[in-house]
């Protein structure tokens, strides 16, 4: 079993990640492991031995990878410091926030229970480096998959470190500015998944009440699966709201990087939205700023930045994307379209808590409720995004683009083609026959007839491998 070779497919463009354990399991791990130190040796131009944090989820599989990995990197010497079960922007605070030379979270997000993964990064001066694509993960691809032979290191040694998500909400309310807060009722839908920790532990330093929905740590996800992207997830926690007379409701994802609102209507609000409000607030305290957003939705926070003298970046989907540009431009702050939102003061990485206290804040210094916020700020109408599997995805972009002439078009990430009242945008995704189609109009204008348009129009140019989804 130990000269097995790891499948390529689990090497993905952010992360490691298969299912267990036909596609990633304890003996891959090893040569997994291995290929990791490399890199960051590489990377961080050394050859000592690196200090190297492991976070785990709560996955029935993730104690035996977590030994697997644990005890790879204690034989080439590495202070590898347990971090336990934490969600992946704890694991990445307790890396930025100790410096420590790298760290792998052992987490596969919000796939189902049979999932698992790695995730993985490095220290920079500017904050944290994810490995992806464009970062590394073909060289570990390489070095794993040839098993590259490392000299075993006397002097490794494994040191818990327990608790760092109290660290983290003391920072995080730093960086809300320590705000004074009315006592909300928030109900939060933790999907049994890692959102719970921090969440739970953020309502022991802030009035309120909290209604806790699965809360109970488990594997299996017995309830539905931990991704709010999938709006099927969030039904009992819209009517819990609603019934509750509470104020907010929230629903984290799988290893809780990702995070959705719902409002006291029991109404999910759009994460462009959430971005604007959270980047209003930011820029009070950054003047002039740079925010990013994702090319998917882009009208009502670059409008909401721009309206307040900030530059707003735009950037390719993907965590690992993100975080690289903020780097590249840096950026204070920075919101993805599923609900990634990410902190120049926490590395350039994820990190909710600040969310969550900066919403809150917002709602209690206005006196409004969070729908009357968002309807305020809201600049555009969203459709919601289409996947079309097609056999010519390219060939529906370049049609597309003949289809408007008089767009202003942007191929940063796929095609987007934008007019004064309405926008595009059509990605093909790196690892499936799949087309992504985002459609979003100004308010007022018919979005959806303009979302239906763009539907006939991609119908009129694709060869399909099945029907849209």
């Amino acid at each position: 079993m130990d000269k097995q070779i790891p499948p390529e497919k689990i090497f993905k463009s952010y992360d490691i990640r298969g299912v267990y354990p036909e596609e990633i399991n304890e003996d891959f791990a090893v040569p997994i492991t291995r290929a990791i130190y490399k890199l960051l040796q590489t990377q961080l131009e050394t050859t000592k031995p690196l200090t190297i944090a492991v976070g785990r989820d709560m996955r029935l599989s993730s104690p035996a990878i977590f030994e697997a990995v644990s005890k790879t990197l204690v034989s080439l010497g590495a202070q590898v410091i347990d971090l336990g079960i934490v969600s992946t922007p704890t694991f990445y605070y307790a890396v930025f926030k100790n410096k420590f030379d790298g760290g792998l979270q052992i987490t596969a997000s919000h796939n189902p229970g049979q999932y698992n993964g790695i995730k993985i990064v490095r220290i920079s001066s500017t904050g944290l480096v994810k490995i992806g694509k464009s970062t590394g993960m073909d060289d570990i691809k390489k070095m794993a998959i040839e098993r590259v032979n490392l000299p075993k290191v006397n002097g490794g040694t494994i040191t818990e470190k327990l608790g760092v998500v109290v660290e983290e909400v003391k920072n995080a309310l730093r960086i809300a500015g320590n705000p004074k807060l009315n006592k909300y009722k928030v109900v939060a839908d933790a999907a049994n998944a890692l959102g719970a920790l921090y969440i739970e532990e953020l309502f022991k330093h802030i009035p309120g009440s909290l209604i806790k929905m699965n809360f109970e740590l488990d594997g299996t996800f017995p309830v539905h699966q931990a991704d709010p992207l999938q709006k099927e997830t969030l039904v009992d926690l819209q009517k819990r709201v609603v019934d509750e007379g509470a104020d907010v409701g929230l629903a984290p994802d799988g290893d809780g990087d990702r995070l959705f609102f719902i409002d006291e209507k029991g109404s999910i609000v759009p994460p462009s939205v959430i971005t604007a409000i959270v980047a209003r607030e930011v820029l009070k305290k950054h003047k002039g700023a740079t925010v990013l957003g994702d090319i998917r939705y882009i009208m009502t926070p670059k409008k909401i930045v721009e309206e307040l003298g900030g530059t707003f970046v735009i950037t390719k989907v993907g965590h690992s994307f993100i975080t690289e540009k903020m780097h590249e431009t840096g950026g204070v702050f920075a919101g993805e379209s599923s609900s990634h939102y990410f902190f120049k003061e926490t590395g350039n990485a994820e990190s909710q808590i600040p969310m969550i206290l900066i919403i809150l804040k917002v709602m209690t210094e206005e006196g409004k409720k969070l729908s009357e916020i968002v309807d305020f700020l809201r600049r555009s109408h969203e459709s919601g995004e289409f996947n079309f599997e097609v056999k010519n995805a390219k060939e529906v972009m370049e049609a597309m683009k003949k289809e408007f002439p008089k767009g202003e078009v942007s191929e940063l990430d796929g095609v987007s083609i934008s007019f004064a009242d309405w926008r595009l945008s059509l990605r093909s995704s790196n690892t499936e026959p799949l087309l992504r189609l985002n459609v979003e109009v100004e308010l007022g204008g018919d979005i959806e007839g303009t979302k239906n348009k763009m539907i006939g129009l991609i119908k009129k140019h694709a060869i399909f491998e099945d029907l849209p989804k």
